[in-house]
């Protein structure tokens, strides 16, 4: 390693190399051969923005040759191409196994480019073939309406990342590389990228990269210096500030700075290869003496000027090294004709007729300085995790099965018994499967999964982390107190081949809301992409849920999740609210077997009464609803109430609100319905698993009240049923409705209307024409049992014994 660069205090991007690493490995013809490989990819970035006809501009320029509507980004692909070519060089060197993830935002120019120079663009899209024809189609398709995005989307060969939201490149880069020995991914941080929440705690995975087990994630911090139209923040402190800032993190910075193309070249061709070294010596090391220990991974800060290589003004207005140059970099070239010219002018310094003979770029030129076969970025199969994908090996679920012999009176622990199986679902997939979350997986009672692997730490260790700790270097749980970085692991780890789940608390899941969307995007636009093999799902359970947040007060309670998730297309989402624990089993196991989707799992994690044994259990699962005619009296009758619930919470007071009911009218013909699938509630013409509007009658009727107790907002259920046969005169949904403090668990209930008092009043308003005058003694009774019951929560802090032992005994329901 070589001197500091020679100005500490210099923030210029403009001059010959400034760079950590002194050497020159390039000899001239390599440094010719890269100047001709950067102008080939400038020019076809220029033309992605600006070309609709005359790709090579075999003829002067004219406007009707440009596209109508100039859509594209320009500022960042110079320093992107630079870091990607010149790191092709070392896999050629090296035989390594990389992929490109590219963080700045709109950034599919660089990549793009570099796919269809590699050759890879043309074998996967055979249309924009490597002649002047396709390369007109390259050209046009690109933001362009039926062709592909600004953002390297699912269509762009070697992505696993868009980047159409920023801050997630680092988090999915060591997503990628956990359980993958031998993979390099080079990634590409905007200094833009560089200022979000998410990519400042991302910068923390290291302290969970095991040498021995893992690959490598080499950050390219790309200082171009400017956003849309300011500063960026980490461009504008000194070198020192920028270089201590990253060892803090526990980095060695390298700098390569300056605009001077040759010695540019060499700097960071020394740069890269020093980076490439080490990483291969601290893996060997590691690998060699079986200590796991954590090293000062490299991180390089590439310094250049935004829109590098471009006109510096343009009508005395900066132009390159300037916010001017972060999109369209001339935009008005339609109706302006001197910069039309300068638009042609600048075009051709690239030297488009020299460098693509025929149409194509030549060929001994991508022999000299691309990879070949899979070792392209372009094409490693790493970056279309599907074609790597290997189903998990799961334990038989029903041989976790709780016993169940008093249905509705059994109490079991659902979430610590699905903590077994998850515990063996690692055992049995050591390199395959981890499991994420935010610090709360012993909280959430799956700390059963510590028997087969422990958490991930290669931090300092403390005597007292022996005392249930279950830290471990080799471990296959991750928790960091970061949503983000969780769930950015976790889509790297699925995008790549591998399996994966995230529990979390309910209440803070919308910390991801926009990182699940943009995934639920990916997984879209996947199925449009034919070369494109589907991944594992993304699997998400919540736990903590809200009807069990009394203790933690208004800020923890909210369901709203499940509102995000139902908005997404129905062909990649999926929620699930078991309503015990044999049913979570019975989901958690479909989760995890399926590929292509979001899954959501809503189950609380405390102690909860039981209601189906495991057979009738995966008979209700694989239905996703059904009637559960233990808790029902309508059998060879029409029912006078229709009693349905979703979600373990609201169907224990659902239930008590039936034997409520029973109690004052054993006459009465009740339904009990419950939903496990939430999907179900939707039109089959709208979701793949809705019901048919014959089976939604079946269930519910068309012309019977139908009191439904749901976990989360109430709308929701009005939203997915709004079309239903009967449903806006006959359904009357309960949820949460924002009302909480600390509260018992029942006077919690109470505030929302959900408990089974509400419930119970409810139903005897909606079928007061057949009750007559006895409902309403029934009522006031209910009403005050209700009102004893708070009040004896704002008294004692707890919720009458009698309640809260409730469980189903028919028979002797008068005696709970």
């Amino acid at each position: 390693m070589g001197d500091a660069p020679d100005d500490a205090k210099s923030i210029s991007p403009y001059g010959p190399a400034r760079s950590t690493v002194k050497g020159e490995p390039l000899s001239q013809d390599e440094i010719q051969k890269y100047n001709d490989f950067f102008k080939a990819s400038l020019y076809l970035s220029l033309g992605m923005i600006y070309l609709r006809q005359n790709p090579l501009l075999r003829e002067p320029l004219k406007k009707e040759h440009l596209k109508a509507r100039l859509l594209g980004h320009f500022g960042s692909a110079p320093g992107q191409i630079f870091t990607y070519m010149h790191f092709n060089r070392l896999i050629k060197k090296y035989d390594l196994d990389a992929i490109f993830i590219s963080g700045p935002g709109h950034g599919a120019p660089a990549v793009l480019s570099q796919a269809y120079l590699e050759g890879t663009y043309s074998e996967v899209y055979p249309e924009t073939s490597e002649d002047e024809e396709g390369l007109q189609r390259f050209f046009k398709q690109f933001s362009f309406p039926g062709g592909i995005g600004s953002h390297a989307t699912p269509e762009t060969p070697g992505s696993i990342h868009e980047g159409g939201e920023l801050g997630y490149s680092v988090s999915h880069a060591f997503g990628a590389v956990f359980d993958n020995p031998n993979l390099i991914a080079l990634t590409m941080v905007g200094d833009g990228e560089a200022e979000t929440g998410p990519l400042a705690t991302a910068w923390h995975s290291t302290k969970f990269l095991n040498p021995i087990t893992d690959g490598a994630v080499l950050p390219v911090l790309h200082l171009n210096g400017y956003k849309i139209n300011n500063p960026t923040l980490l461009a504008r402190i000194s070198h020192d500030e920028l270089e201590q800032l990253f060892r803090g993190y526990g980095y060695t910075p390298y700098f390569v700075e300056g605009d001077d193309l040759n010695t540019m070249h060499q700097a960071m061709a020394a740069t890269l290869e020093q980076c490439v070294l080490e990483i291969r010596r601290f893996q060997q090391e590691a690998r060699e003496s079986g200590n796991a220990f954590r090293p000062r991974w490299p991180v390089i800060i590439l310094r250049t000027p935004k829109g590098w290589t471009g006109p510096r003004k343009i009508d005395d207005k900066l132009l390159e090294g300037y916010w001017r140059s972060h999109q369209v970099p001339i935009t008005d070239v339609h109706s302006n004709p001197e910069h039309l010219d300068l638009l042609e002018r600048w075009m051709r310094s690239y030297e488009p007729d020299r460098l693509f003979p025929g149409g194509r770029i030549d060929p001994e030129l991508r022999a000299a300085l691309c990879p070949a076969g899979n070792r392209r970025m372009s094409a490693n199969p790493v970056a279309n995790g599907g074609l790597l994908r290997k189903p998990l090996r799961l334990p038989d679920f029903r041989d976790y099965a709780l016993a169940v012999d008093r249905p509705g009176a059994t109490s079991a622990a659902g979430m610590a018994n699905m903590g077994r199986f998850l515990r063996d679902v690692v055992a049995q997939n050591p390199t395959n499967f981890r499991l994420f979350g935010p610090d709360e997986t012993e909280s959430n009672k799956l700390a059963a999964v510590y028997d087969a692997g422990k958490k991930v730490w290669l931090g300092e260790y403390f005597d007292e982390d022996a005392n249930g700790g279950n830290l471990a270097p080799a471990g296959r749980v991750m928790e960091m107190l970061s949503e983000h970085t969780c769930e950015g692991w976790l889509e790297g780890y699925i995008l790549t081949g591998r399996h994966g789940l995230l529990n979390s608390y309910e209440p803070f899941i919308h910390v991801i809301d926009s990182m699940v969307n943009q995934h639920c995007k990916w997984l879209e636009k996947c199925l449009e992409v034919e070369w494109r093999s589907k991944i594992a799902s993304l699997n998400i359970l919540l736990t903590a849920v809200v009807w069990r947040q009394d203790h933690n007060g208004f800020t923890h309670q909210d369901p709203g999740f499940l509102d995000v998730v139902a908005n997404k297309s129905p062909e990649v989402v999926r929620i699930y609210l078991p309503p015990d624990g044999n049913c979570l089993l019975s989901c958690m196991d479909h989760c995890l077997r399926s590929s292509g989707y979001v899954n959501v799992v809503v189950a609380d994690k405390q102690e909860h009464l039981q209601f189906l044994p495991m057979d009738e259990a995966v008979v209700h699962c694989t239905k996703g609803i059904g009637i559960w005619p233990r808790f029902s009296t309508d059998a060879g009758a029409d029912p006078d109430v229709v009693m349905a619930s979703c979600g373990d919470v609201s169907t224990h007071e659902s239930l008590a609100a039936i034997d409520l009911l029973l109690r004052y009218f054993p006459d009465l013909k009740i339904r009990c319905v419950n939903v496990v699938d939430l999907f179900k509630l939707i039109s089959h013409e709208h979701h793949p698993h809705g019901l048919t509007d014959a089976e939604w009658t079946a269930l519910f009727t068309d012309n019977t009240p139908v009191i439904f107790n749901f976990h989360s907002y109430p709308w929701l259920v009005h939203r997915l049923t709004y079309k239903r046969p009967g449903a806006s005169e006959n359904l009357h949904v309960r949820g949460y409705r924002e009302k909480g403090n600390i509260d018992t668990p029942l006077e919690l209930a109470i505030r929302n209307g959900t408990d089974r008092f509400s419930l119970a009043m409810d139903a005897i308003d909606r079928i007061k024409h057949k009750l007559g005058n006895r409902g309403a003694a029934a009522r006031e009774a209910l009403r005050d049992a209700q009102i004893r019951a708070r009040n004896e929560a704002f008294e004692e802090g707890v919720d009458p014994a009698a309640l809260k032992n409730w469980s189903w005994e028919r028979g002797s329901a008068a005696s709970n």
